[in-house]
């Protein structure tokens, strides 16, 4: 009824106010629509509450069938006729899944037509009304009757709705629960990625390689990486791993698929492999600073043992730089949860529908675009659809993203300190 959620007064409309007067009956609703309710009661809320959670649940259920049906059948009857005479197996007729899909939809449709039903009437204050279905109310609270324990309760509901709920109204409503998630999954790949190749390039830096001008140059290549803007390592990303790579990829697995892209476009799995090259130099100066730490002594005492050079360094420098170690892979992977500009190039977006890791075989999709929480808070502080709406939710995920990076380095610095404890008292 209003284009903008949230209608602002200046205060020169304060003169025109001669008294307020708290109605104690109205009530606040929360959903898809916004208003105040005129004609709602508390009993047919209750009443309706039962339902609408059944329809919910019914409906939720009919739209995963429909998605597990097009995961499983995403081609024409005439790439299947393909495929079954190239490759010699067995293909799904397109009627079998047409079948499927309309006899779903129809239920789909069925219930959304249930919803439309229960409605209530909305009312504002110049006298305008609309009938507003049931389902899109969220949450609905009489405030002028709460006391404090009641308000805290609704500021806790919501609080567990952000940190719980799936992102809608074009993200300006809902949670941040997808948006948590992927950026977990692309951080913990970028670590799996980062922390052997950083380690192994240290190792063979300072254990192996014969100290020379080669070796320095190397190293002051790694060391300028550091200096390298992040959006330079997004557009290589982008033009390496997804255009290069990716559509490799798609030329020899997936030619049926063609044009449209697989791998040969932004996913996780080249978000994280961009950040894991963003952030290598971080984890070769620790593991090289932790590896020089190492008494000389015990490297020779080894090898005096018998050990070969190999050997000494799996049983004596290794265990002894793994603090080390761990602060470069806390530094990489708090640097790298933060990045957003690569992030625009390789794979991150507004919207994702489906989770890079689901219960649909094989389980793991690392092609699948994802959400980020520092592209979401772009996204919302500055492509939103109403500015007043969102401005909480920016600084509400930005201490999300925070906390999230914090609670990573805490686990990380724990670990080392475990380890590190552990190394002193093998050594007692």
């Amino acid at each position: 009824m209003f284009v903008a959620a949230m209608q602002w007064l200046n205060k020169q409309y304060d003169l025109w106010v001669a008294k307020r007067t708290p109605p104690e009956e109205i009530m606040s609703a929360h959903g898809g629509d916004t208003g105040n309710i005129d004609e709602l009661r508390r009993r047919q809320l209750a009443e309706y509450e039962t339902i609408l959670q059944e329809w919910r649940g019914t409906l939720s259920t009919y739209i995963g069938d429909i998605g597990k049906l097009t995961a499983q059948y995403p081609l024409t009857d005439a790439e299947r006729v393909y495929i079954a005479e190239v490759f010699g197996i067995m293909h799904v007729r397109a009627d079998v899944f047409a079948t499927l899909f309309s006899l779903t939809d129809l239920k789909v449709k069925q219930i959304r037509a249930n919803e439309e039903k229960a409605t209530f009437t909305l009312e504002t204050a110049d006298g305008r009304s609309a009938d507003i279905p049931l389902v899109k109310v969220v949450r609905a609270w009489r405030p002028n009757e709460m006391g404090f324990f009641d308000k805290l309760g609704v500021y806790f509901d919501r609080a567990w709705e952000f940190l719980t709920a799936k992102p809608r109204e074009a993200n300006s409503e809902g949670g941040i629960l997808v948006v948590i998630i992927g950026t977990l999954i692309m951080t913990m790949l970028m670590a799996v990625a980062v922390v052997p190749f950083g380690v192994i390039t240290a190792l063979y830096l300072r254990e192996y390689a014969r100290q020379g001008a080669i070796v320095s140059a190397v190293r002051i290549a790694v060391n300028n990486l550091a200096g390298v803007p992040s959006i330079v390592f997004g557009i290589f990303g982008l033009g390496f791993f997804c255009v290069i790579v990716g559509g490799s990829i798609d030329s020899l697995w997936y030619p049926e698929l063609l044009p449209s892209p697989t791998f040969g476009g932004g996913g996780i799995m080249w978000a994280s492999l961009t950040l894991a090259l963003l952030t290598i130099p971080v984890v070769v100066v620790a593991t090289e600073e932790a590896l020089a730490s190492v008494p000389s002594a015990q490297r020779e005492a080894s090898l005096g043992c018998g050990a070969s050079k190999f050997q000494t360094i799996w049983k004596v420098v290794l265990p002894q730089s793994m603090p080390g170690i761990l602060t470069g892979t806390i530094l990489a992977m708090a640097r790298g949860a933060g990045e957003v500009a690569p992030l625009m190039l390789v794979g991150a977006v507004k919207a994702a529908e489906d989770l890079p890791i689901d219960g649909t075989s094989p389980f793991v999709h690392l092609e699948r675009k994802f959400m980020h929480l520092g592209f979401h808070v772009y996204d919302l502080g500055f492509q939103p659809p109403d500015t007043d709406k969102t401005k909480p939710l920016v600084f509400s995920t930005a201490l999300v993203l925070l906390l999230l990076i914090g609670l990573l380095n805490i686990f990380a610095i724990r670990l080392r300190n475990r380890l590190r404890k552990k190394l002193q008292t093998s050594h007692v």
